[in-house]
């Protein structure tokens, strides 16, 4: 976990994985059960985490001297696209740390 790519990975899982709890657990128990109780919770902890990997991927393409129009456009993407991040660490940032 030392690599700042292994980092911005570990926010992407992160970011992508409490999208996840809120679109598949959060959101049905605030409209089919009317409990909007954990939207609560999770809603604000998937906005920091979405937060957090927008600033990590722009703060490793700067460190890392990335393009934007090669690289960077596609992580910042990923991030609005549901599964996307999971999607990035596999095809780009899986082998760009093994670099």
């Amino acid at each position: 976990m030392n690599s700042t790519i292994n980092q911005l990975r570990a926010f992407g899982f992160l970011e992508g994985a409490s999208l996840l709890v809120l679109l598949f657990v959060a959101v049905p128990m605030k409209y089919i059960w009317n409990d909007p109780s954990v939207t609560k919770l999770v809603g604000p902890i998937h906005g920091g985490l979405f937060l957090l990997y927008l600033f990590r991927a722009f703060s490793v393409a700067i460190e890392r001297n990335w393009k934007f129009s090669q690289i960077t456009w596609k992580l910042l993407l990923a991030c609005f696209i549901p599964f996307g991040t999971f999607y990035v660490d596999r095809v780009i940032l899986r082998k760009l740390d093994r670099q």
